[in-house]
Protein backbone atom coordinates (compact mmCIF):
# COMPACT_ATOMS: atom_id res chain seq x y z
CA UNK A 1 0.00 0.00 0.00
CA UNK A 2 3.36 2.56 1.00
CA UNK A 3 4.64 1.70 -2.37
CA UNK A 4 1.01 2.37 -4.22
CA UNK A 5 0.57 5.59 -2.56
CA UNK A 6 4.29 6.86 -3.61
CA UNK A 7 3.69 5.70 -7.67
CA UNK A 8 3.57 8.69 -9.47
CA UNK A 9 1.52 9.64 -13.02
CA UNK A 10 4.91 9.32 -14.95
CA UNK A 11 4.72 5.67 -14.05
CA UNK A 12 1.84 4.49 -15.55
CA UNK A 13 2.06 1.99 -18.01
CA UNK A 14 2.28 2.71 -21.33
CA UNK A 15 -0.57 0.22 -22.64
CA UNK A 16 -2.45 1.94 -20.10
CA UNK A 17 -1.46 5.25 -21.49
CA UNK A 18 -2.23 4.10 -25.01
CA UNK A 19 -6.01 3.52 -24.25
CA UNK A 20 -6.44 7.02 -22.88
CA UNK A 21 -4.80 8.32 -26.03
CA UNK A 22 -7.32 6.42 -28.52
CA UNK A 23 -10.16 7.78 -26.84
CA UNK A 24 -8.60 11.42 -26.97
CA UNK A 25 -9.33 12.47 -30.56
CA UNK A 26 -8.75 16.15 -30.42
CA UNK A 27 -5.68 17.21 -30.81
CA UNK A 28 -5.37 19.68 -28.21
CA UNK A 29 -5.84 16.97 -25.51
CA UNK A 30 -3.11 14.87 -27.16
CA UNK A 31 -1.11 17.53 -26.53
CA UNK A 32 -2.33 18.29 -23.15
CA UNK A 33 -1.44 14.98 -22.38
CA UNK A 34 1.99 14.57 -23.82
CA UNK A 35 2.85 18.19 -22.14
CA UNK A 36 2.71 16.59 -18.39
CA UNK A 37 6.21 14.88 -18.38
CA UNK A 38 8.76 13.48 -20.72
CA UNK A 39 8.06 9.17 -20.18
CA UNK A 40 3.96 10.17 -21.15
CA UNK A 41 5.74 12.29 -24.10
CA UNK A 42 7.83 9.15 -25.32
CA UNK A 43 4.83 6.46 -24.72
CA UNK A 44 2.39 8.46 -26.40
CA UNK A 45 4.42 8.11 -29.65
CA UNK A 46 4.78 4.10 -29.28
CA UNK A 47 1.84 2.89 -31.00
CA UNK A 48 -0.12 4.05 -33.76
CA UNK A 49 -3.10 6.03 -32.81
CA UNK A 50 -6.50 7.03 -34.90
CA UNK A 51 -6.67 9.62 -36.68
CA UNK A 52 -7.28 13.23 -35.38
CA UNK A 53 -10.99 15.17 -35.39
CA UNK A 54 -11.34 17.35 -38.73
CA UNK A 55 -11.49 20.71 -38.03
CA UNK A 56 -13.65 23.40 -40.07
CA UNK A 57 -12.31 26.97 -40.96
CA UNK A 58 -14.41 29.72 -40.00
CA UNK A 59 -14.97 33.10 -41.87
CA UNK A 60 -13.00 34.80 -38.43
CA UNK A 61 -9.76 32.93 -38.84
CA UNK A 62 -10.49 30.33 -36.06
CA UNK A 63 -10.88 26.11 -36.72
CA UNK A 64 -13.70 24.29 -35.48
CA UNK A 65 -13.15 20.81 -34.22
CA UNK A 66 -16.03 18.66 -35.76
CA UNK A 67 -17.64 17.13 -34.17
CA UNK A 68 -17.44 18.22 -30.75
CA UNK A 69 -17.46 21.92 -31.34
CA UNK A 70 -13.89 23.07 -29.59
CA UNK A 71 -13.29 26.64 -30.71
CA UNK A 72 -8.98 26.20 -31.88
CA UNK A 73 -6.80 30.00 -32.30
CA UNK A 74 -3.99 29.22 -34.53
CA UNK A 75 -1.66 31.93 -35.82
CA UNK A 76 -1.81 32.58 -39.52
CA UNK A 77 -1.27 35.22 -41.92
CA UNK A 78 -2.91 38.45 -40.81
CA UNK A 79 -3.00 39.85 -44.48
CA UNK A 80 -3.80 36.40 -46.58
CA UNK A 81 -6.92 35.52 -47.66
CA UNK A 82 -7.56 31.48 -47.00
CA UNK A 83 -8.90 30.15 -50.49
CA UNK A 84 -8.53 26.51 -50.09
CA UNK A 85 -6.84 23.55 -48.22
CA UNK A 86 -5.28 20.41 -48.74
CA UNK A 87 -5.15 17.98 -46.17
CA UNK A 88 -3.53 20.30 -43.40
CA UNK A 89 -2.07 22.90 -46.02
CA UNK A 90 -4.05 26.21 -46.53
CA UNK A 91 -3.91 27.91 -49.76
CA UNK A 92 -3.37 31.92 -49.16
CA UNK A 93 -4.33 34.55 -51.88
CA UNK A 94 -1.91 37.67 -50.56
CA UNK A 95 -2.81 40.67 -52.49
CA UNK A 96 -4.28 41.48 -55.57
CA UNK A 97 -1.03 40.81 -57.58
CA UNK A 98 -2.01 37.55 -57.37
CA UNK A 99 0.84 36.52 -54.88
CA UNK A 100 -0.28 32.95 -53.47
CA UNK A 101 1.08 30.04 -50.81
CA UNK A 102 1.03 27.02 -49.54
CA UNK A 103 1.51 26.91 -45.61
CA UNK A 104 1.51 24.13 -43.29
CA UNK A 105 -1.21 24.98 -40.42
CA UNK A 106 1.12 23.38 -37.72
CA UNK A 107 4.84 23.26 -38.78
CA UNK A 108 4.30 26.83 -40.54
CA UNK A 109 6.29 25.07 -43.48
CA UNK A 110 5.80 27.34 -46.45
CA UNK A 111 6.06 27.10 -50.36
CA UNK A 112 5.10 30.03 -52.55
CA UNK A 113 3.41 29.66 -55.64
CA UNK A 114 4.16 31.98 -58.73
CA UNK A 115 1.66 34.96 -59.05
CA UNK A 116 -1.70 34.14 -60.76
CA UNK A 117 -4.42 35.96 -62.62
CA UNK A 118 -6.73 36.03 -59.79
CA UNK A 119 -9.38 37.64 -61.25
CA UNK A 120 -11.54 34.88 -60.96
CA UNK A 121 -10.97 35.23 -56.78
CA UNK A 122 -12.25 38.51 -56.55
CA UNK A 123 -15.75 38.41 -58.52
CA UNK A 124 -18.86 40.61 -56.94
CA UNK A 125 -21.08 37.77 -57.26
CA UNK A 126 -21.71 35.69 -53.73
CA UNK A 127 -23.20 32.56 -55.47
CA UNK A 128 -21.08 29.54 -55.45
CA UNK A 129 -20.04 29.43 -59.20
CA UNK A 130 -17.68 32.92 -59.06
CA UNK A 131 -15.69 31.25 -56.51
CA UNK A 132 -14.94 27.51 -57.23
CA UNK A 133 -10.98 27.00 -56.10
CA UNK A 134 -9.66 23.14 -54.98
CA UNK A 135 -6.31 22.00 -54.56
CA UNK A 136 -5.04 18.50 -54.82
CA UNK A 137 -1.64 16.93 -54.32
CA UNK A 138 -0.85 13.39 -55.37
CA UNK A 139 0.97 13.03 -52.71
CA UNK A 140 1.43 14.23 -48.48
CA UNK A 141 2.92 17.81 -48.85
CA UNK A 142 4.96 16.94 -45.78
CA UNK A 143 7.17 14.20 -47.69
CA UNK A 144 6.51 15.40 -51.17
CA UNK A 145 7.65 19.03 -50.96
CA UNK A 146 8.24 19.27 -54.78
CA UNK A 147 5.17 17.62 -55.57
CA UNK A 148 2.55 18.86 -58.38
CA UNK A 149 -0.34 20.82 -57.00
CA UNK A 150 -3.55 21.17 -59.07
CA UNK A 151 -5.86 24.11 -58.30
CA UNK A 152 -8.57 24.77 -60.56
CA UNK A 153 -11.29 27.50 -60.56
CA UNK A 154 -12.43 30.16 -62.50
CA UNK A 155 -12.76 28.08 -65.72
CA UNK A 156 -8.71 27.57 -65.31
CA UNK A 157 -6.96 24.39 -64.39
CA UNK A 158 -3.66 25.27 -62.90
CA UNK A 159 -1.04 22.57 -62.76
CA UNK A 160 1.80 23.87 -59.95
CA UNK A 161 5.28 22.39 -59.12
CA UNK A 162 6.29 25.30 -56.62
CA UNK A 163 6.86 27.94 -57.42
CA UNK A 164 6.01 27.62 -60.94
CA UNK A 165 2.39 27.38 -62.38
CA UNK A 166 1.12 26.83 -65.68
CA UNK A 167 -2.78 27.09 -66.80
CA UNK A 168 -5.19 25.84 -68.93
CA UNK A 169 -9.03 27.29 -69.68
CA UNK A 170 -11.28 24.26 -69.33
CA UNK A 171 -14.90 24.55 -66.76
CA UNK A 172 -14.91 21.56 -64.37
CA UNK A 173 -16.91 20.95 -61.38
CA UNK A 174 -14.14 19.13 -59.32
CA UNK A 175 -10.71 17.38 -59.36
CA UNK A 176 -8.75 14.87 -57.25
CA UNK A 177 -5.71 12.77 -57.75
CA UNK A 178 -6.08 8.97 -58.11
CA UNK A 179 -3.41 6.49 -57.83
CA UNK A 180 -1.04 9.33 -58.59
CA UNK A 181 -3.26 10.70 -61.92
CA UNK A 182 -5.44 13.16 -61.95
CA UNK A 183 -9.05 12.92 -63.03
CA UNK A 184 -11.50 16.03 -63.37
CA UNK A 185 -15.37 16.11 -63.29
CA UNK A 186 -17.89 18.03 -65.68
CA UNK A 187 -20.97 17.06 -64.93
CA UNK A 188 -21.22 13.34 -65.21
CA UNK A 189 -18.35 12.89 -67.54
CA UNK A 190 -14.98 11.81 -65.97
CA UNK A 191 -11.91 12.83 -67.57
CA UNK A 192 -7.81 11.78 -67.06
CA UNK A 193 -5.07 14.08 -67.60
CA UNK A 194 -1.97 13.33 -69.14
CA UNK A 195 1.01 15.16 -67.58
CA UNK A 196 4.28 15.63 -68.26
CA UNK A 197 7.28 17.97 -68.71
CA UNK A 198 8.27 20.59 -71.70
CA UNK A 199 12.13 21.36 -72.57
CA UNK A 200 11.53 24.15 -69.75
CA UNK A 201 11.13 21.80 -67.12
CA UNK A 202 7.47 23.86 -66.63
CA UNK A 203 4.64 20.47 -66.31
CA UNK A 204 2.09 20.82 -68.63
CA UNK A 205 -1.20 18.77 -69.79
CA UNK A 206 -0.11 16.62 -72.93
CA UNK A 207 -3.75 15.05 -73.38
CA UNK A 208 -7.11 15.02 -71.87
CA UNK A 209 -9.59 12.46 -72.05
CA UNK A 210 -13.10 11.40 -71.43
CA UNK A 211 -13.11 7.99 -69.58
CA UNK A 212 -16.70 7.52 -68.76
CA UNK A 213 -20.50 7.54 -69.81
CA UNK A 214 -23.35 8.88 -67.73
CA UNK A 215 -24.93 6.81 -64.63
CA UNK A 216 -27.14 4.17 -66.04
CA UNK A 217 -29.10 4.30 -63.00
CA UNK A 218 -29.99 6.66 -60.03
CA UNK A 219 -30.66 5.65 -56.41
CA UNK A 220 -33.78 6.03 -54.92
CA UNK A 221 -32.91 8.47 -51.95
CA UNK A 222 -34.70 7.08 -48.77
CA UNK A 223 -36.22 10.75 -48.17
CA UNK A 224 -38.47 12.32 -50.57
CA UNK A 225 -36.07 14.87 -52.76
CA UNK A 226 -37.60 18.56 -53.36
CA UNK A 227 -39.06 19.18 -56.94
CA UNK A 228 -36.28 21.91 -58.19
CA UNK A 229 -32.46 20.83 -57.29
CA UNK A 230 -29.07 22.66 -56.93
CA UNK A 231 -26.50 19.62 -57.91
CA UNK A 232 -23.00 19.84 -56.68
CA UNK A 233 -20.77 16.99 -57.40
CA UNK A 234 -17.29 16.39 -55.68
CA UNK A 235 -14.80 13.51 -56.54
CA UNK A 236 -13.37 11.66 -53.40
CA UNK A 237 -10.99 9.21 -53.53
CA UNK A 238 -12.17 6.18 -50.53
CA UNK A 239 -10.34 2.91 -49.93
CA UNK A 240 -9.22 2.82 -53.47
CA UNK A 241 -11.95 3.67 -55.10
CA UNK A 242 -13.08 7.18 -56.72
CA UNK A 243 -16.53 7.97 -55.61
CA UNK A 244 -18.71 11.00 -57.41
CA UNK A 245 -20.47 12.43 -54.78
CA UNK A 246 -23.65 14.21 -55.91
CA UNK A 247 -25.48 16.90 -53.27
CA UNK A 248 -28.91 18.14 -53.75
CA UNK A 249 -30.24 21.16 -52.18
CA UNK A 250 -34.09 22.35 -52.30
CA UNK A 251 -34.19 25.52 -54.16
CA UNK A 252 -37.23 28.09 -54.79
CA UNK A 253 -37.58 27.59 -58.79
CA UNK A 254 -38.49 30.67 -59.37
CA UNK A 255 -34.77 31.91 -58.82
CA UNK A 256 -33.33 28.50 -59.67
CA UNK A 257 -29.87 28.05 -60.05
CA UNK A 258 -28.80 30.62 -57.33
CA UNK A 259 -29.69 28.94 -54.10
CA UNK A 260 -30.43 31.18 -50.96
CA UNK A 261 -29.28 31.43 -47.22
CA UNK A 262 -32.81 29.67 -46.45
CA UNK A 263 -32.02 27.06 -48.94
CA UNK A 264 -31.10 23.57 -47.42
CA UNK A 265 -29.18 20.07 -48.54
CA UNK A 266 -31.69 17.58 -49.50
CA UNK A 267 -29.92 14.33 -50.30
CA UNK A 268 -26.91 12.93 -51.50
CA UNK A 269 -26.58 10.02 -54.18
CA UNK A 270 -22.66 8.42 -54.61
CA UNK A 271 -21.13 6.74 -57.49
CA UNK A 272 -18.30 4.66 -58.16
CA UNK A 273 -15.98 5.03 -61.29
CA UNK A 274 -15.50 1.62 -62.84
CA UNK A 275 -12.61 2.18 -64.43
CA UNK A 276 -12.19 -1.73 -66.31
CA UNK A 277 -14.50 -0.89 -68.83
CA UNK A 278 -14.35 1.26 -71.89
CA UNK A 279 -15.90 3.85 -71.61
CA UNK A 280 -16.29 3.10 -67.68
CA UNK A 281 -19.43 3.08 -65.76
CA UNK A 282 -20.83 4.82 -62.45
CA UNK A 283 -21.82 2.24 -60.36
CA UNK A 284 -23.94 3.19 -57.78
CA UNK A 285 -22.88 3.28 -54.10
CA UNK A 286 -25.16 2.30 -51.30
CA UNK A 287 -22.99 2.24 -48.26
CA UNK A 288 -19.43 3.40 -47.06
CA UNK A 289 -18.39 0.90 -44.71
CA UNK A 290 -16.58 2.32 -42.00
CA UNK A 291 -15.39 5.39 -43.98
CA UNK A 292 -17.13 8.97 -43.43
CA UNK A 293 -16.85 11.70 -46.49
CA UNK A 294 -16.34 15.02 -45.75
CA UNK A 295 -16.76 16.87 -48.73
CA UNK A 296 -16.54 20.78 -49.42
CA UNK A 297 -15.59 22.55 -53.12
CA UNK A 298 -12.22 23.84 -51.47
CA UNK A 299 -11.42 19.96 -49.90
CA UNK A 300 -13.12 16.63 -50.22
CA UNK A 301 -12.02 13.53 -48.30
CA UNK A 302 -12.80 10.00 -46.70
CA UNK A 303 -12.09 9.63 -43.28
CA UNK A 304 -12.03 6.46 -40.99
CA UNK A 305 -14.66 6.36 -38.92
CA UNK A 306 -15.25 4.83 -35.89
CA UNK A 307 -16.01 4.47 -32.05
CA UNK A 308 -12.76 6.13 -31.10
CA UNK A 309 -12.67 9.31 -33.41
CA UNK A 310 -16.10 10.55 -32.40
CA UNK A 311 -17.32 10.87 -36.36
CA UNK A 312 -19.97 8.38 -37.64
CA UNK A 313 -19.02 5.75 -40.67
CA UNK A 314 -21.22 5.47 -43.34
CA UNK A 315 -21.80 9.17 -43.05
CA UNK A 316 -21.24 12.14 -45.51
CA UNK A 317 -20.23 15.61 -43.17
CA UNK A 318 -20.92 18.68 -45.09
CA UNK A 319 -20.76 22.72 -44.87
CA UNK A 320 -22.40 25.03 -47.24
CA UNK A 321 -19.48 26.83 -48.86
CA UNK A 322 -21.71 27.53 -51.70
CA UNK A 323 -23.36 31.07 -51.03
CA UNK A 324 -21.13 33.16 -50.13
CA UNK A 325 -22.81 36.26 -48.36
CA UNK A 326 -22.96 37.36 -45.18
CA UNK A 327 -24.16 34.53 -42.66
CA UNK A 328 -26.94 34.81 -40.30
CA UNK A 329 -26.49 34.36 -36.49
CA UNK A 330 -25.34 30.56 -37.45
CA UNK A 331 -22.14 30.52 -39.46
CA UNK A 332 -22.81 26.94 -40.44
CA UNK A 333 -25.86 27.95 -42.33
CA UNK A 334 -26.91 24.71 -44.25
CA UNK A 335 -23.82 21.76 -42.88
CA UNK A 336 -24.62 18.80 -41.58
CA UNK A 337 -24.29 15.16 -41.67
CA UNK A 338 -25.63 12.80 -43.77
CA UNK A 339 -26.88 9.24 -43.09
CA UNK A 340 -26.07 6.70 -45.71
CA UNK A 341 -28.28 4.05 -44.57
CA UNK A 342 -31.68 5.90 -43.40
CA UNK A 343 -31.34 9.57 -45.18
CA UNK A 344 -31.39 11.18 -42.28
CA UNK A 345 -29.61 14.64 -41.48
CA UNK A 346 -28.34 15.41 -38.07
CA UNK A 347 -26.47 18.87 -37.21
CA UNK A 348 -22.71 19.42 -37.69
CA UNK A 349 -22.12 19.36 -34.15
CA UNK A 350 -22.74 16.79 -31.25
CA UNK A 351 -25.65 17.59 -28.77
CA UNK A 352 -23.22 18.75 -26.55
CA UNK A 353 -21.44 20.89 -28.65
CA UNK A 354 -21.92 25.16 -28.92
CA UNK A 355 -22.76 26.75 -32.20
CA UNK A 356 -19.85 29.23 -32.92
CA UNK A 357 -20.91 32.81 -32.81
CA UNK A 358 -20.91 34.86 -35.85
CA UNK A 359 -17.99 36.90 -36.21
CA UNK A 360 -17.99 37.76 -39.59
CA UNK A 361 -15.00 37.55 -41.61
CA UNK A 362 -13.29 36.96 -45.48
CA UNK A 363 -11.99 33.38 -45.12
CA UNK A 364 -13.38 30.47 -46.45
CA UNK A 365 -15.53 27.38 -45.24
CA UNK A 366 -13.08 24.53 -45.85
CA UNK A 367 -11.50 21.13 -43.85
CA UNK A 368 -8.21 21.19 -42.69
CA UNK A 369 -7.08 16.88 -40.91
CA UNK A 370 -4.63 17.72 -38.51
CA UNK A 371 -1.66 15.42 -38.17
CA UNK A 372 -0.47 13.61 -35.15
CA UNK A 373 3.12 14.79 -35.69
CA UNK A 374 3.84 15.83 -31.70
Amino acid sequence: MKEARSSSWSDLLPEILGLVLRRLPSLADRVRLRAVCRPWRSNAQLDPLPPLLPWLTLLDGTFLSIPDGKIIRMPIPDKGFCRGSVDNWMFFVHNSDGDCSLMNLFSKATLNISKLDITWLNGNSRYYNSHFYKLMAPLPLESSPGSLVALEGGGRLRICQPPIAVDLRLHLDDITFFNGKLYGLNGNVLSIFEINYGLNGKPKISSVRCITSYPTFKLIPPQPLPDTCLLLSYLVECCGRLLMVRRMIGCNPEIKPCPLESDRTAGFEVYEADLSTKPGQWICVRELGSQALFVGMHCSKSFPAGECTGVEENCIYFVRDYFLGNDAADPLGDSGVYNMKNGIIKPLLSETAAVPQHRGGRRRPTWIFPTDAM
